[in-house]
């Protein structure tokens, strides 16, 4: 079953749901902020954006308020992937959102498109 990793006040995660719900797909729903992805998952959700061509910047919520008062845009360069996925992993409010996964389906943010695609 596939995994969304959601905040309820996140318009872009109620769009992502919406589309769920409207295409009859099974997820389960994650508070994002309680409960971070695991390392495991976002490990597994970076090699699959590598291979789309992202990096581990595409993990991390550049536009949300601790990025910005942690200044996390300064310290991510110098920053090991491992510690990356570490701060990702204790801070849901790091985390790009929705952040979906499942049995080959690898999602973060929310393209219609891209969803459309991946959940065919």
């Amino acid at each position: 079953m596939l995994k969304v990793y959601e905040y309820s006040k996140c318009s872009t995660c109620v769009k992502a749901l919406k589309f769920l719900d409207n295409k009859k797909v099974p997820y389960q729903k994650l508070p994002i902020v309680d409960k971070a992805p695991s390392q495991k998952e976002l490990k597994e959700m970076l090699a699959a954006l590598k291979e789309r061509g992202g990096s581990i910047k595409n993990l991390f919520n550049t536009s949300g308020v601790v990025y910005r008062e942690e200044k996390i845009s300064e310290k991510l360069p110098k920053m090991s992937e491992a510690d990356a996925i570490k701060l990702l992993s204790e801070n849901g409010k790091l985390v790009k959102r929705p952040f979906a996964i499942g049995e080959d389906v690898y999602l973060v943010g929310f393209k219609e498109d891209e969803w459309k695609k991946a959940l065919a």
